[in-house]
């Protein structure tokens, strides 16, 4: 079995959301429920969330989307790619979860279990 995190962090790279995931599942499909009640001015993604459908709902709520376009869209959209950089923020703030080894590791064998200590991860990135 394995899980995929979806993570939204803010300006600071602070946690502002975890979702939890089947490792199957398309990142895009959990895109809706990462910015689902956030006031923000930009949503910045990688090319997974990259979706017509996904990037109307960010504009609908105000939002722009910075989003790179995947290879194979047939009408490729401009996006920001100097504010596309901040996006290291949310591979910062993993690393920075993956330093707990029970986390990197993944020594739960069960989901419960594995969830409450990306939480705890979180929680003291936060204190730090």
């Amino acid at each position: 079995m394995s899980t995929k995190v979806h993570v939204g962090v803010d300006a600071l790279g602070n946690p502002v959301r975890l979702i939890a995931t089947a490792g199957q599942v398309a990142d895009v499909t959990q895109g809706g429920a990462s910015i689902s009640g956030l006031k923000v001015a930009h949503v910045i993604a990688d090319k997974g969330y990259d979706s017509s459908g996904f990037v109307t709902l960010i504009e609908a709520g105000g939002a722009n989307a910075v989003i790179p376009p995947r290879s194979n869209r047939k009408g490729p959209r401009d996006y920001d790619e100097h504010l596309y950089k901040e996006r290291n923020l949310v591979e910062r703030f993993l690393n920075r979860v993956e330093n707990c080894r029970r986390v990197a590791t993944r020594y739960d064998k069960t989901d419960r279990n594995c969830w409450a200590f990306w939480q705890l991860a979180s929680i003291m990135v936060l204190l730090a």
